[in-house]
């Protein structure tokens, strides 16, 4: 394959997020990719040949979101070791030097066959996270056990207790 140095247009964060995402769509019985992984899938992938050096380090630092900014701010990947990675989940709580930076490429940035893994993303891999409200915990007991109390008069319980009382 001849090497190309025809400049691309997507950001070295978004190249990263593709190749992770990537990644998950392929192997999804891996929870998580080493750094190398990530940038392995980068290079097959060509989305900038040759490729940028700086892919090594978003993917080591910049576009973790669980790691002090040095300086990137993104918030994409989640470090789930020293060199493991995986895309970021709604539930993650980022560095919160990082705070409101970007988490998915914006879909006008990179090209259009990368869409579905927007999509992929929205919809599988991290569906939008709605907290609960911290009452839901108990109405969510409600009925549990009552197969324990299936046949039994509660009245008839009540007074079977109370025996012996004074």
């Amino acid at each position: 394959m001849a090497v190309s140095t025809e400049v691309s247009t997507v950001s070295v964060a978004d190249e990263v997020w593709i190749a992770a995402a990537l990644l998950h769509r392929e192997l999804p019985d891996r929870e998580d990719f080493s750094v190398q992984e990530i940038v392995a899938r980068a290079e097959r992938e060509g989305i900038h040949r040759p490729l940028r050096p700086g892919v090594y380090v978003h993917a080591l630092q910049h576009c973790v979101a669980n790691r002090p900014p040095n300086p990137g701010r993104y918030r994409m990947l989640w470090a789930t070791g020293k060199s493991t990675r995986r895309l970021l989940r709604p539930t993650d709580e980022a560095h919160p030097a990082r705070a409101g930076a970007k988490i998915v490429p914006s879909r006008p940035a990179i090209p259009s066959r990368y869409h579905v893994l927007l999509e992929w993303y929205e919809r599988e891999y991290a569906p939008a996270y709605v907290p609960r409200h911290p009452l839901d915990a108990l109405l969510d007991l409600s009925g549990l056990g009552k197969e324990v109390w299936t046949g039994v008069d509660p009245d008839a319980y009540v007074r079977q207790l109370r025996e012996g009382w004074e």
